[in-house]
């Protein structure tokens, strides 16, 4: 486990990343059919030995010093990676939204969560002639559009004003991007409202200032902007696209809990970057074998289980490891029976509470089913 050991692993991860980037659509497409690419950017952290804490900072006050991000742009349709990388945990995702948005390209969709809002960002995609989704900074600059013209908004005043569930506003954002927008605004139940004031009272005494009245009164929203048009999606898709956000969640989680990408033993440099770029390597064949094993599974109406799928993958390690030393014709017929057997054991457990995917593929059916997506975003 030297320098020159990681090098080689982390040749062997771009290598293995242009490889296994397949692109074949395997969703239904729904309410995503007007874009040929949906791209989801997040990303997860965890604490590093304090060993790795030059090359990879923490994020500094009383938490670890040192820690990791992995920034990840998933695009949906094909369930591939557009983006994988490993960052130091200091590197804000606001900062690392400029690289997320080098691959923007001419009708292609983008989702962000707030970690990620910059105007100069959404700016770009829109020079790109792409999309984005995002929830709405509370901080940002916006101007209402009304026949034709840019006039102040007083957001806060505005929302608390108006009686109705649902509000859309044409916007232009930024006091010099002037980025032109729709504002979704969605009314949250007032047990999540109160819970949320709570949460914003505690960290704005932790952080010794006091919440402003605007922002109090704006946490009783679910606040939306995008640039698709309202001929393309009406207020409820927006919300109920947004909600396809979890599905990357749910991606982390099984690299956490079922490829234990953030549970570390090692303690030296060396030792440590060669687990994570491991396991990272181990991430992306993972992802690569779930392709086609989503495509059977989600075409007899169910969806592929990450975690299930990498406990299966583990259970046969030892036979994993005889067959790569042996003729790639054995190794190929000892992943089919693999992934054939596979299409019994990783599937999700039925359930009655549907799934965010599920909800997509019913693709807006009553007025209850915009609200779940809505609700289930409200933390």
């Amino acid at each position: 486990m030297t320098a020159r050991a990681v090098a080689f692993l982390q040749d062997l991860l771009q290598t293995a990343f242009a490889k296994l980037h397949t692109g074949n659509m395997i969703c239904e497409e729904g309410i995503f059919a007007p874009f040929p690419r949906v791209h989801i950017a997040d990303s997860t952290g965890f604490g590093l030995p304090e060993s790795l804490a030059k090359e990879f900072p923490g994020a500094g006050g009383s938490g670890s010093k040192a820690g990791a991000k992995i920034q990840l742009v998933w695009e949906y349709k094909s369930h591939t990676f557009d983006h994988f990388a490993l960052m130091p945990w200091n590197v804000p995702d606001s900062k690392y939204v400029d690289t997320v948005v080098e691959c923007a390209r001419a009708g292609a969709l983008f989702l962000f969560d707030l970690g990620y809002f910059k105007l100069t960002a959404f700016a770009t995609m829109v020079a790109a002639k792409a999309y984005f989704l995002s929830r709405l900074n509370h901080q940002a600059t916006v101007r209402e559009v009304v026949g034709g013209r840019h006039q102040t908004l007083d957001l806060a005043k505005s929302l608390a004003a108006d009686p109705r569930s649902v509000i859309e506003k044409a916007l232009v954002l930024g006091a010099y991007e002037r980025i032109p927008a729709r504002l979704i605004a969605v009314r949250m139940p007032e047990a999540i409202v109160n819970e949320r004031r709570h949460q914003a009272h505690t960290a704005a005494k932790k952080a010794g200032y006091t919440p402003s009245q605007a922002h109090l009164t704006l946490l009783a929203w679910n606040l939306f902007i995008t640039n698709v048009p309202a001929t393309v999606w009406s207020p409820r898709t927006v919300s109920l696209a947004y909600s396809l956000r979890w599905q990357v969640e749910l991606v982390f989680r099984a690299w956490k809990s079922g490829l234990h990408v953030a549970t570390l033993t090692t303690r030296t440099k060396y030792s440590t970057l060669c687990y994570l770029y491991g396991r990272m390597l181990l991430i992306l064949l993972t992802s690569a074998l779930s392709s086609p094993l989503r495509v059977t599974i989600w075409q007899q109406r169910r969806e592929l289980s990450l975690f299930k799928l990498a406990r299966h993958l583990q259970a046969n390690a030892d036979s994993w490891l005889q067959h790569l030393f042996r003729p790639p014709r054995q190794l190929i017929a000892f992943l089919s029976r693999l992934c054939a057997t596979a299409q019994r054991l990783v599937r999700k457990a039925t359930r009655k509470r549907r799934t965010s995917a599920q909800r997509l593929r019913e693709s807006l059916g009553s007025q209850v089913d915009f609200f779940e997506p809505a609700l289930a975003l409200a933390a």
